[in-house]
């Protein structure tokens, strides 16, 4: 069934912003829109609007004057999904972890010797040696 007069857009739930959502939010501000209205027009929920306000606000004139910048908002995102990736510990950890698969696999110690051996003579740390328990019992 098709609508006429449908509201929507094309975003949908979970998509980010984009640069031209964010210059079309700083118009949109600039003419006095409220965030619910722009809203409708990104296809986006209000409250993602008025959060975007808060990250690219910027403070104009020593501070008198406080604008949204849609530079400043995409600035803040990209400095935001820096800090947001995955962290692979065994990555770090991989010097131990080929340690421990020679050892295991070519001279047919146990996991736990191995693992006792490194610390006895030092070879690793026990940081290093922390990823032993999460990952070595899924081989």
């Amino acid at each position: 069934m098709d609508h006429l007069h449908s509201t929507t857009t094309e975003h949908r739930k979970g998509q980010h912003l984009t640069f031209e959502n964010r210059v079309l939010i700083q118009t949109r501000l600039k003419d006095g829109w409220s965030p619910n209205r722009i809203a409708k027009e990104i296809g986006c929920a209000p409250n993602t609007v008025r959060n975007e306000f808060k990250r690219g606000t910027v403070a104009l004139y020593k501070g008198n004057l406080l604008r949204y910048k849609a530079t400043s908002g995409e600035a803040a995102y990209e400095e935001n999904c820096k800090a947001c990736c995955r962290h692979y510990d065994f990555l770090e950890k991989g010097e131990f972890l080929s340690f421990v698969e020679k050892i295991f696999f070519e001279d047919g110690w146990a996991l736990d010797a191995c693992v006792g051996y490194a610390l006895k003579e030092g070879l690793f740390t026990r940081k290093t040696e922390c990823l032993y328990q999460d990952t070595l019992w899924l081989c």
